[in-house]
């Protein structure tokens, strides 16, 4: 028995179309949409300032008007989080929508994640919950679920226990699917998006397709696509999301952690990965909760030097703007040079550097017409050649984000279904404290010879993101020489010394050998979160392209 499972959002933003797609492209039994992230909890949380009602993902509906009537028809179950920080509203709102195109659907929700009146001063505090809410609407009939803050693999771990009966403390099953979830939450990142080795192969990514999981009753499972679609699905993509945005072996959610160090992919057959061999220990005795609020308010100008004498030129604009802020200074002042320059350029582009300068303060009169005045009046008193990219407002409000833990029942977990009956959802029955797991014991080092300089993503791959003020860089070998030489090579201190920016920060290694990769947490070089946008990648996105980017001796024999 076989419980098909797709994706058709990554985000709140994410393809417009690929509802449609996924439902017409194949065979499915749910389909699922993660429409939140950090980032996203802020938005959501400054619409509900403007108006009560709102606090969900709106696209959703829109997208849903074109499909209900296809996923009625087809047997599809829908399951999403798009409910944000309001999903009764938006449980109204599809029952609204049902009664207008005449779709007989029952529509149940999920709540309790709700801690923002337990947390003064924030803009939105809500806790991650599991699956098991999302199960007991769907063993009760329901053909859309809407929930607001779970956990991304929740979306696949409720569907399946309901599928295949599990129940809580089932472990192993638990946490394949899991990591199921984990391949699925982020779409077309799965079928060759925002891939290492994306110019390899000849596949063609135009528009990769939204992947889909086989699971199994044992917690198996194989991750594919709709047939025909864009993309293509391989160990190196799989082992490429699953390292996203996780940190040590043990993955700890509301239901189970999930030990990453037990799974084993293999190639299945033409897109197609076979992921087994996953097992599963008791969640921690508590629960994520993510804060929002409001820090301040944020403002930028770059200028833009070209030629000759840059530093000189810096050093002369950065001196009359820190003169002209000096009556009421920022609470926070950052310079950036970033040198895009080069000597003898072809083109006026290729012959400039841009000096970035951000402030940040509480009051917004502080970072807005003093920062754009002082800019502007500039204009014809700076060095030569002065302009900037754009002018400055008057200033943006930006965001924080900050963890907390509540005991595992701290929370009021309750599945609302369609016809207004209430179920609660107890908590996890038994806890087990996260420990870190003993560094597994290194291969064989590699036989000595010659080497070349060159860069580190010749023979490795990455993929980087960002949790809280941490980020964190998965890197892989494709080859078992390849990992020999990885795992004695990208130590700590050489992953500070290829990416300087983290010299100074703490930054933790972990051993994955089943699937060849090293996992580094960065802790606290995003500062306060994507939100307060701390430097020039705030998610961290491209980090581990950066590191793959630069040179070290590599033995020939890999090259």
């Amino acid at each position: 028995m076989t419980l098909r499972i797709g994706n058709a959002s990554g985000f709140y933003g994410d393809r417009f179309d690929a509802l449609r797609e996924m439902l017409t492209g194949g065979e499915l039994d749910v389909l699922t949409g993660d429409y939140l992230a950090e980032l996203t909890m802020l938005i959501l949380g400054r619409d509900r300032l403007k108006d009560p009602a709102a606090g969900y993902a709106r696209t959703f509906l829109r997208q849903l008007e074109e499909c209900l009537g296809i996923a009625h028809e087809r047997g599809v179950r829908v399951v999403t989080n798009a409910g944000g920080l309001n999903p009764a509203g938006l449980a109204d709102a599809v029952r609204r929508l049902a009664d207008r195109l005449g779709i007989p659907v029952r529509v149940a929700h999920v709540e309790g994640d709700d801690l923002t009146a337990a947390h003064p001063g924030t803009l939105a505090a809500h806790a991650y919950l599991g699956g098991f809410g999302i199960t007991e609407c769907l063993r009760a009939g329901a053909d859309v679920v809407v929930t607001g803050r779970v956990t991304d693999a929740a979306l696949v771990t409720g569907p399946a226990a309901a599928h295949f009966g599990w129940r809580p403390g089932e472990y192993d099953r638990l946490a394949g699917a899991v990591v199921a979830g984990h391949v699925l939450e982020c779409g077309t990142q799965a079928t060759g998006g925002n891939y290492a080795f994306f110019d390899e192969g000849g596949h063609d990514l135009r528009r990769p397709g939204f992947p889909l999981a086989e699971l199994h009753e044992d917690g198996s499972c194989v991750i594919t696509k709709h047939p025909g679609t864009g993309g293509f699905v391989d160990v190196g993509t799989v082992t490429a999301q699953l390292l996203y945005e996780t940190g040590g072996a043990r993955y700890a959610g509301p239901d189970v952690t999930a030990r990453l160090d037990s799974v084993r992919l293999t190639q299945d057959g033409p897109d197609r990965v076979r992921i087994e061999g996953v097992r599963g220990e008791a969640p921690p005795p508590t629960l994520k909760v993510g804060l929002n609020r409001l820090g301040g308010f944020r403002n930028e100008v770059s200028f833009v030097l070209t030629g000759l004498g840059i530093e000189a030129k810096a050093a002369l604009v950065r001196e009359q703007m820190t003169d002209a802020l000096a009556k009421s200074p920022p609470a926070e002042v950052r310079w950036d040079l970033v040198r895009t320059d080069r000597a003898d350029a072809a083109t006026e582009e290729t012959a400039s550097a841009v000096l970035r300068l951000v402030v940040r303060d509480p009051d917004q009169a502080v970072v807005g017409r003093p920062l754009s005045g002082a800019a502007i009046e500039l204009a014809l008193a700076s060095y030569p050649g002065f302009h900037v990219l754009a002018p400055p407002g008057k200033g943006a409000p930006y965001g924080v984000f900050e963890d907390a833990y509540v005991p595992q029942d701290g929370v009021d977990h309750v599945a609302v279904l369609d016809d207004g009956r209430r179920i609660p959802v107890p908590p996890a029955r038994d806890s087990l404290v996260l420990d870190d797991v003993p560094e597994p014991a290194a291969p064989e080092p590699p036989p000595g010879g010659p080497v070349r300089r060159a860069p580190l993503g010749l023979v490795a791959g990455a993929r980087s993101g960002d949790k809280g003020g941490n980020a964190n860089v998965g890197v892989w070998a494709r080859s078992d020489a390849a990992w020999r030489w990885l795992a004695h090579t990208l130590t700590a201190d050489r992953f500070r010394e290829l990416l300087p920016e983290t010299a100074g920060l703490r930054v933790v290694r972990h051993v994955l050998p089943n699937l060849r990769a090293l996992n580094f947490v960065v802790e606290g070089v995003l500062g306060a979160g994507v939100a307060a946008q701390h430097r020039f990648d705030p998610q961290a996105k491209a980090l581990g392209e950066w590191l793959r980017s630069r040179h070290l001796d590599i033995p020939e024999d890999l090259l």
